[in-house]
């Protein structure tokens, strides 16, 4: 395939500014430490003689990805010489250079094209800013003169592919490297087993790939809610697939060139129910389809998994092996006997502490065969050996407490970097696991969290974003969940902190939608929808209400306050705006005259249970929202739970206002929503009570649920009671059922 510090634009020669933004595009993602633009262009000849320095031999080939470059001739510089003054050269640097030993620096002007870098990584990135550069051009192969000096934040910049759920061919893996390279990610984790199939052919146990890569429905939902089967490859019907050792290869080899390290993944202890469907006996009850953790107390077990990894070895030279080591199930180790055996002999006290046991055999193997272990960040679970490097997905707090502990981190909570998540409104999308992840709240992500204590962040090495593929069956659909999400994240881990602007990259990101129309990738579009955060200020008793769209111009937004549907005539949208009485406002998207998005509907309430005491008779569990205040802090819940203003529980709500003196109570109406691929459901009925003492409390109605548990898209549903005669009373008791036992989620009491 063909294929930052503040962004310094300086343009020399002011009379020439507008001359040079007509001949060239510097747009470039991610943005660089410095970019100084001059009078004058550069034609880079289609069949370009290059000079380098004997090292980057190798590295030069991949400017025949340049889209204006047809082939290339290289001369090697001679050991000792000085590079000539003029011509295509990359070189490398030395002392008097200044450039930096994570850097390259970049030199265009009427003498040619000047590269230079002191190693092979840095080098590469700066070609890949010059094949960025070839595509964003109107003329591919001219290009403005210019100085780039650039170098990344962080040292490890990684996107993950779940290739076990659903198989994806090595052709679009190669693909997906492709576009990695264009944008400097330099770490592809390949997650190539877990319970869905084994993916990666392993010679001592050809039954992995005969059987464990072979299963019963091509979708995983399907395969998952039917049993859950594994079937002999040839059979009728079969799905799934693997990749022989040699092609595994040639990935390693392809992404080499390409300055990426292929990292592998190889489940352990658990995770791994397609393992013990053919190999029974390493489980605990030694049945088939029964559990998906190996049995650690049994030694065949780590004979298995060092000879898997033996093999492994042999095909990745990539310094991290990942193991995984999450979402064990441990209670079947609490009860078998060879797990209890060893635990006795090892003085374990908790079954925490023996899958540490497992993970640290395992580190001290790979540490014997001069690897490093990566886990997720369960692995901290037990406590864990010097060398393991953490992967923080369960949120920040593992990453900030193994890097506090001294162990290199590897950032990728599921709230900013879970590619799986929905990126827009749930209702217009195809179906995902759940969650809600914008681009700019990748892009707003910080690797480096306010807890890490001092000198401690030098272990957070960078980020990574993680695409778990349950619900993602298509190659089509894969792209469509990375990118451009996956420019946010490069971004986020090359450019400076204080050097990043959202502005600004929405902006440059505007040129890139074409670019990724060049490599035939099936990017998500940003939609016209129009979003809404209210903001109640106590003091004033008003709204203040901001309308956002993923495009890039806002003003483009028309409304009204009255409920009416919005028209070309309608406000124009300049910026935030206040409602001081309840409203309902509409707002869309208008280009060229032409609604062409949907209406934004809603209510904006200013109730009577604004800022009023809640007591919580049931805790809310792991979504707290903003705590004590979340339900009558007068902001409603958006399109996600993770927004901060819906609270999660898992038991049966019961919660108590006090409305600090009695008041006549109208309508009582709480908010819930329904998203059943996480377990987010309706409850099966709201009651109201009313006390005047709140101890004795008086039912004045129910609400029955009618939303289907089955209905799997997002669903919003406002549980109302209007009361057919006003009644007094000072405390409000709402009871909301759990009836599916999973999660409620709730974001606002409105009393009237």
């Amino acid at each position: 395939m063909r294929l930052s510090q503040s962004l310094s634009i300086l343009l020399l020669g002011g009379a020439s500014i507008f001359a040079a933004q007509a001949q060239t595009n510097f747009d470039i993602i991610p943005k660089p430490s410095k970019i100084i633009l001059a009078t004058g262009t550069y034609t880079i000849p289609a069949h370009v003689p290059v000079i380098v320095s004997d090292e980057f031999q190798e590295a030069a080939q991949l400017l025949t990805e340049h889209p204006a470059i047809k082939s290339l001739t290289v001369e090697v510089l001679k050991k000792n010489k000085k590079a000539p003054k003029e011509g295509f050269r990359i070189v490398k640097a030395v002392d008097a250079d200044n450039v930096s030993k994570n850097a390259y620096s970049i030199q265009i002007d009427e003498k040619g094209l000047l590269l230079r870098a002191w190693n092979v990584p840095q080098v590469i990135n700066g070609i890949y800013t010059l094949i960025q550069l070839g595509y964003l051009q109107a003329d591919p192969g001219k290009i403005a003169y210019a100085t780039i000096v650039d170098e990344p934040r962080f040292t490890y910049r990684g996107l993950h592919l779940d290739v076990s759920r659903h198989f994806m061919p090595l052709s679009f893996v190669k693909k997906y490297i492709d576009i990695m390279a264009i944008y400097k990610f330099n770490n592809f984790h390949w997650h190539l087993t877990d319970g869905a199939g084994w993916r990666l052919e392993i010679k001592k146990y050809p039954e992995l790939t005969q059987k464990a890569a072979w299963r019963t429905h091509t979708s995983w939902k399907d395969w998952w809610n039917n049993g859950r089967q594994y079937v002999e490859k040839g059979t009728p019907n079969a799905s799934g697939g693997f990749y022989t050792q040699e092609e595994a290869r040639e990935l390693v080899d392809y992404a080499a060139r390409k300055g990426i390290n292929v990292i592998p993944e190889i489940e352990m202890p658990g995770h791994s129910e397609e393992v013990l469907a053919v190999y029974p006996e390493l489980s605990c009850s030694g049945k088939p389809y029964s559990q998906g953790e190996f049995c650690i107390g049994n030694e065949k077990t780590f004979e298995f998994l060092k000879n898997v990894l033996d093999e492994v070895l042999t095909i990745f030279p990539s310094p991290y092996i990942h193991i995984g080591g999450d979402e064990a199930e441990k209670k079947h180790w609490e009860t078998c006997p060879k797990d209890q055996a060893l635990m006795q002999k090892e003085e374990l006290k908790s079954v925490d502490e023996l899958q540490s046991y497992a993970i640290k055999q395992m580190d001290v193997y790979l540490q014997s065969k001069g690897r490093k272990l990566i886990g997720w960040d369960e692995i901290l679970e037990g406590g864990l050996t010097e060398g393991a490097t953490v992967m923080s997905w369960r949120g920040e707090d593992g990453g900030i407490k193994a890097a506090n502990a001294g162990h290199d981190v590897i950032m990728t909570p599921g709230s900013h970097l879970y590619f799986d998540s929905y990126q827009t409104d749930p209702r217009t999308q195809p179906e995902a696991i759940g969650g809600y992840l914008t681009l700019d709240k990748v892009y707003s992500y910080d690797p480096i969290p306010s807890a890490i204590q001092g000198d401690k962040a030098k272990h957070i090495l960078g980020a990574q974003a993680n695409i778990w593929t349950e619900y993602v069956p298509t190659t089509e659909h894969l792209e469509y969940m990375v990118f451009p999400r996956a420019l946010a994240l490069a971004e986020v881990n090359w450019t400076n902190k204080d050097a990043k602007n959202w502005t600004d990259f929405q902006r440059r990101l505007q040129s890139h939608y074409k670019l990724l129309q060049d490599l035939n990738v099936n990017y998500y579009r940003p939609s016209y929808n129009v979003a809404y955060t209210a903001t109640y200020n106590a003091a004033k008793n008003n709204n203040k209400i901001t309308l956002t769209t993923e495009q890039l111009k806002t003003d483009q937004i028309r409304y009204t306050i009255d409920g009416s549907e919005p028209t070309i005539q309608s406000t124009p949208y300049t910026g935030p705006f206040e409602l001081s009485s309840t409203g309902h406002i509409n707002a869309a998207y208008f280009q060229d005259s032409i609604k062409i998005g949907p209406t934004l509907s809603f209510a904006i309430d200013i109730h009577r249970a604004i800022g009023k005491k809640v007591t919580y008779n049931s805790p809310w569990s792991g979504y707290p929202a903003q705590k004590d205040s979340t339900l009558t802090n007068g902001i409603m819940g958006g399109l996600s739970y993770h927004d901060g203003q819906w609270q999660g529980f898992t038991s049966p709500i019961d919660v108590v206002v006090d409305m600090e003196r009695r008041e006549e109570i109208h309508l009582v109406a709480m908010n819930f929503m329904q998203l059943i691929g996480p377990g987010v459901y309706m409850p099966g009925e709201m009651e109201v009570l009313l006390s005047d003492n709140g101890r004795t409390f008086r039912s004045v109605g129910t609400i029955k649920n009618d939303i289907s548990d089955k209905e799997s898209k997002l669903t919003f549903k406002r549980f109302e009671l209007k009361l057919d005669k006003a009644q007094q009373a000072r405390y409000i008791k709402i009871k909301a059922s759990n009836t599916k036992k999973g999660f409620l989620f709730t974001d606002e009491i409105i009393v009237y």
